[in-house]
């Protein structure tokens, strides 16, 4: 691995470290109370005492990062576990069923996935209704289909492969070959996309957020932030860049690890 990947993948390393002690311990990182309003302190530029600034209530927008990461973070690591639970079960489902069951699974997941993701999360919405909740749910339907095409095609490949036929001329029962060797061995390429996919859920549930369909005031949450500051760029810049800055971090160093993750994975089979 070259060098300035090295780096690379140490600085998405340590600002996905920080990130995570934002969202497990915030109160390590501010004093301030992230939805504390001061009228008088409205507006406040970045400054010692408040080193983000001010919002238009006077919150302090660096506590609202640090607090909103604790909401953003949750949501995306949540909706990818639960769309990689489903996508497994599902996929392991559609390559290890008859063809009939395949073709009807499969041809489902190809209707799903001719809509993009975000415009399948606001239908979902739509049907549901808005939320934090539904928020997650509708991002977690939206991100399972890549999931379930990708386990479908890695277990087409593991059924055929010498050590699952070994086992099951041994006498093993389906279920244990399945949950034995189907799984684990196409957990891992999945585990790699699902590493990539949680920076997708998190721009998916703040870009619901911020068109008023996720998290509702005073909630400290990064696309509702924005959505708060869009108005005042020209008075208070800071208020809309700083949760803009942290939505991006963290999407940047998700993907840095994903793409590094595959890398490694494709180098294996090729040795």
């Amino acid at each position: 691995m070259r060098l300035s990947r090295i780096v690379g993948v140490a600085l998405a390393a340590l600002a996905l470290l920080v990130l995570g002690l934002w969202a497990l311990a915030p109160q390590w990182f501010t004093a301030h109370d992230p939805v504390q309003t001061d009228l008088a302190a409205a507006f406040l530029p970045p400054s010692a005492e408040h080193l983000f600034g001010t919002d238009q209530s006077g919150r302090d927008v660096f506590a609202r990062v640090v607090y909103g990461a604790r909401y953003s973070l949750g949501v995306g690591v949540g909706a990818t576990a639960i769309a990689v639970t489903v996508g497994l079960l599902l996929g392991s489902l559609s390559g290890l069923a008859p063809r009939v069951v395949d073709t009807v699974l499969m041809r489902g997941v190809d209707v799903i996935m001719a809509f993009p993701e975000f415009l399948l999360a606001l239908v979902v919405l739509a049907v549901l209704g808005p939320g934090p909740v539904n928020v997650v749910l509708a991002v977690t339907v939206a991100a399972i289909p890549a999931y379930v095409r990708l386990v479908r095609g890695q277990t087409l490949s593991v059924r055929e492969a010498d050590y699952v036929e070994a086992a099951t001329v041994l006498g093993l029962r389906r279920s244990t070959v399945v949950l034995r060797h189907v799984v684990p061995n196409t957990a891992g390429p999945v585990l790699v996309l699902a590493t990539i996919g949680i920076g997708t859920c998190i721009v998916a549930a703040a870009g619901l957020s911020f068109l008023g369909l996720g998290a509702t005031e005073p909630t400290p949450e990064w696309g509702l932030i924005l959505a708060g500051g869009r108005n005042f760029l020209g008075r208070a810049w800071w208020i809309a860049v700083f949760p803009g800055l942290a939505i991006t971090i963290t999407v940047v160093a998700a993907t840095t690890i994903g793409r590094a993750l595959q890398a490694r994975a494709a180098g294996r089979r090729l040795s």
